[in-house]
């Protein structure tokens, strides 16, 4: 008896998780709303490929001889690059009432709720994420790999903390003493030269994309006051030494102009928060070349939901929030460049899109939509890739219903105006009839 030949097992059945090719994309009749020049081009062509911008108003020779090409007439709605956020946790899911229980989560939970939270993220129009502290590159890598839809990830690894910072979780009762390397969710505990070295060397290692220190201290955190220093100029200088010989940066979670002004000094190139800024230490960030990532919708909104945080952290983050807007201002009139975050926390993800109407006070709808796509990419180092729709860029734009140039705050209500997110030349999430998401799986084993 003969026996049968087993059946030959495709990539596909190898790999699943694989996608078909990308479809070649025509969008006509579009306003494209270009975040650099501050205006709107009326009846535009946008033409989509392969993961790229490939023209706009280009010829139609380039598309007309394929068969597969999804011709879409938009009827005058806004096309606008894809949205940036400079500041998430991605560890930090939901499914816990307040901080201290979402702590003690456990990773495993965590890890498999993040995909959940990067989700929901695209379906809000953020096509780009910066994660903080706490997102590793497994993550990133299922995200690049089509495992789970996802935004793009710029990690930061865990953020690097000295004992007692902010990224040191224990609390006043806590005895257990942290050995020189020690993860705890977002950060990790470190001190001394030779471990922020070490530890910055092996954040990069581990994929992280820049490092965040925390140079200040924090609402969150149990045992740091707002107006600490944390890490020595040494250790500041040590860590940035690391990042910049990886042809990277260094960026600091810091409020006070005291905590900025050293991390700035020893050559950091990033601020986030910022809230208590003044005039001479935006002057300073101004002339460095630093970039400001304010974070006003997480003191807003846990201030809204009595209990979230444990008291001493609920008095931390009134004094914080009552100053960020002022902070803004003063950056801004000093020069410094702004980038969009948001920096919730568990339950809180549901608010990213409130980041806009709040900073609507100070900076106007042009100001706003440029920190959330032109700045960013800059800040990002992807200046020539993210933040606009133009040939060579990445195919990552929205499909709106009215101009945020006009109104930024319709972005605040994303289930209502972004139609369509399109990220890497696919179509991830769609509210209108007109245009199918294309995230279609197909498995064939010969």
């Amino acid at each position: 008896m003969t026996a049968k030949t087993p059946p030959m097992i495709s990539d596909d059945a190898t790999i699943p998780w694989n996608l078909p090719l990308r479809p070649r994309y025509v969008f006509s009749g579009a306003n494209l709303v270009d975040p650099a020049k501050g205006q709107v081009l009326e009846n535009v062509t946008v033409h989509l490929y392969d993961g790229v911008v490939k023209s706009v108003n280009g010829n139609p020779k380039e598309w007309m001889d394929d068969s597969t090409t999804i011709k879409v007439d938009l009827e005058g709605k806004f096309v606008c690059p894809g949205l940036i956020d400079c500041h998430v946790h991605l560890t930090a899911v939901p499914g816990k009432m307040g901080l201290e229980e979402m702590k003690n989560m456990n990773p495993s939970v965590s890890l498999l709720r993040q995909p959940q939270v990067c989700r929901s993220m695209l379906e809000r129009g953020f096509t780009t994420v910066r994660d903080c502290g706490g997102a590793l590159f497994p993550l990133k890598q299922a995200i690049e790999e089509n495992v789970h839809p996802g935004p793009r990830l710029f990690i930061a690894g865990h953020a690097l903390s000295q004992t007692g910072g902010h990224g040191d979780m224990r609390g006043l009762l806590d005895n257990h003493e942290c050995c020189s390397g020690t993860t705890q969710g977002v950060g990790r505990v470190i001190d001394g030269v030779p471990d922020c070295l070490k530890y910055a060397r092996e954040e990069i290692r581990q994929g992280a994309d820049f490092l965040k220190i925390m140079g200040g201290g924090g609402v969150a955190s149990p045992t740091d006051k707002i107006e600490n220093i944390q890490f020595s100029d040494e250790e500041i200088k040590a860590i940035v030494t690391v990042a910049s010989n990886a042809g990277t940066y260094v960026t600091t979670h810091a409020y006070t102009p005291q905590a900025i002004q050293q991390a700035i000094r020893q050559g950091v190139l990033g601020v986030e928060h910022g809230n208590l800024l003044d005039e001479e230490t935006a002057k300073l960030m101004a002339e460095k070349g630093a970039f400001l990532t304010p974070t006003l919708i997480t003191y807003a909104t846990m201030a809204r939901f009595e209990g979230f945080l444990p008291p001493a952290s609920a008095k931390k983050n009134k004094e914080v929030l009552e100053k960020g807007l002022n902070a803004i201002k003063i950056a801004i009139d000093a020069g410094v460049t702004v980038c969009f975050g948001t920096d919730l926390l568990g339950k809180l993800h549901f608010a990213q899109s409130r980041e806009f109407g709040l900073r609507r006070q100070v900076q106007t709808s042009l100001e706003v939509l440029r920190s959330a796509t032109v700045n960013a990419a800059r800040m990002l180092r992807q200046d020539k890739f993210l933040g606009q729709i133009a040939p060579g860029f990445a195919a990552d734009m929205l499909i709106l219903n009215a101009n945020p140039l006009e109104d930024i705050t319709i972005l605040d209500i994303p289930e209502k105006h972004v139609l369509a997110t399109i990220k890497d030349g696919r179509v991830h999430t769609s509210r209108w009839s007109k245009l199918e998401t294309d995230l279609h799986r197909i498995v064939n084993i010969a």
